[in-house]
C-alpha cells in the first residue's frame, strides 16, 4: 500500500484524484449506476470508469485517511495516510466520535493538499 510520500511522487495518480467524489456518491454513482439520474456531472457507463478519492476512516482506534480507486466491480484502498496526532482528534471531535468513514474536506483536506502538493 502506498504512503503520502509515495502519493506526493506520482504525479499521474496525483491528476486523477476527484477532490469532489464523497463516499456517498461514489457508492449512489458505482453501486447503483443503474437507477441514477443523468442530470449530473458524472455519469457510469460500464465498469472501466473509475474514480480515486480519499476518505477519512475512524473504524479502528485513531482516524486515517486512505485513497480509494472505485469502478463499478470493486473498491481497492491504494493508499493509507497518517494523520498528525492534533488533527486526528480535532477530527474525531468533529465527527462526534463516531464509527464510520467520512468524506475529505475543511481542515484535513487542507493539510492533505498541502502535504502532496507542497
Amino acid at each position: 500500500m502506498m504512503t503520502l510520500e509515495h502519493l506526493h511522487n506520482n504525479n499521474d495518480l496525483l491528476n486523477a484524484i476527484d477532490w469532489d467524489m464523497t463516499p456517498e456518491e461514489a457508492v449512489r454513482l458505482y453501486l447503483e449506476w443503474g437507477n441514477n439520474w443523468a442530470g449530473g456531472n458524472y455519469v457510469i457507463r460500464s465498469s472501466s470508469d473509475v474514480s480515486h478519492y480519499f476518505v477519512v476512516d475512524t473504524w479502528e482506534e485513531t482516524p486515517v485517511i486512505y485513497l480509494i480507486r472505485r469502478n463499478s466491480e470493486d473498491a481497492k484502498e491504494l493508499a493509507r495516510i497518517e494523520m498528525p496526532r492534533d488533527l486526528q482528534e480535532r477530527f474525531l471531535e468533529s465527527v462526534g466520535h463516531n464509527k464510520g468513514v467520512y468524506s475529505i474536506e475543511g481542515e484535513v483536506k487542507k493539510w492533505l493538499t498541502r502535504e502532496l502538493y507542497d
